[in-house]
């Protein structure tokens, strides 16, 4: 696979490994779609882009559901078909499941799975009467096992896991390709924004988040795994072991899992 001259549509394109991967994807040769809430900062992203007049923002919040449809119908009106959709949007979490409010667990839902499936399914129609398409799906390595402080943002994970394996299953003889990229400990905001019980954002840099991958090379990692057709990789530090340590050793993961440092 190559993404030179590839219509890339991109949810999460302002900051963070959303923000790398537009600026790898560019210098590839993509034209893309940059989506996030924030116009001005998506603007930004497009100015440092390799071939700025080459890309389109459409900007919109991953929560409001009911305008996803119409959203997906223009991205694919304005500029033509989508050959790849990257979903790296979400939201993560950092409070007991015992003190989460449902809104929360909610909210965590909707914008971390419900938002991606819509959008896929809105696409898809399209991939699969060319048969030919890509859906890269950013996901989280507690995508693969649940840690402390992220009930409702695991249980969104693991649900993508689930949507985007049958997926991949049900439409690979139809040109379909699925690739789920679990990253772990990155350097970026998202301990900042994360929800807390009420729902307010956390507002504070985790030590394991501030001492993690450069977002830049956790991008590239993602695209050279959709390049060479993968369908799942793990990206990160000593955090990738939880992984296999959870596939072989269940008993020791479940035990060390519990006084994990996580933020």
């Amino acid at each position: 696979m190559t993404f030179a001259q590839q219509r890339v549509w991109l949810t999460g394109a302002s900051s963070g490994i959303g923000r790398a991967l537009a600026l790898a994807l560019s210098h590839r040769g993509a034209r893309l779609v940059l989506s996030a809430r924030r116009t001005e900062a998506l603007e930004h992203v497009r100015a440092a882009c390799a071939h700025p007049e080459h890309h389109q923002l459409l900007p919109f919040d991953l929560a409001d559901l009911e305008a996803l449809p119409n959203l997906a119908a223009r991205a694919q009106q304005d500029g033509g078909a989508i050959n790849v959709l990257i979903h790296c949007g979400g939201i993560s979490q950092r409070a007991l499941a015992q003190d989460t409010g449902f809104e929360v667990d909610r909210r965590l839902m909707n914008v971390n799975y419900f938002a991606p499936v819509i959008l896929t399914k809105a696409v898809l129609p399209s991939m699969l009467a060319r048969r030919q398409g890509h859906v890269i799906v950013v996901s989280s390595l507690v995508g693969k096992f649940g840690v402390p402080l992220r009930s409702g943002y695991a249980a969104s994970k693991h649900a993508l896991h689930g949507f985007f394996d049958s997926l991949r299953a049900e439409c690979h003889d139809n040109g379909l390709r699925v690739t789920i990229a679990c990253p772990g400990f990155i350097r970026t905001d998202i301990s900042l924004h994360a929800l807390t019980a009420d729902g307010q954002p956390q507002g504070t840099m985790d030590q394991a988040q501030a001492g993690g991958m450069a977002p830049e090379t956790c991008a590239e990692q993602i695209l050279r795994a959709a390049e060479a057709d993968r369908p799942e990789v793990y990206i990160g530090g000593r955090e990738v072991l939880g992984v296999y340590l959870k596939r072989l050793v269940p008993s020791l993961f479940y035990r060390f899992i519990r006084s994990a440092q996580v933020t």
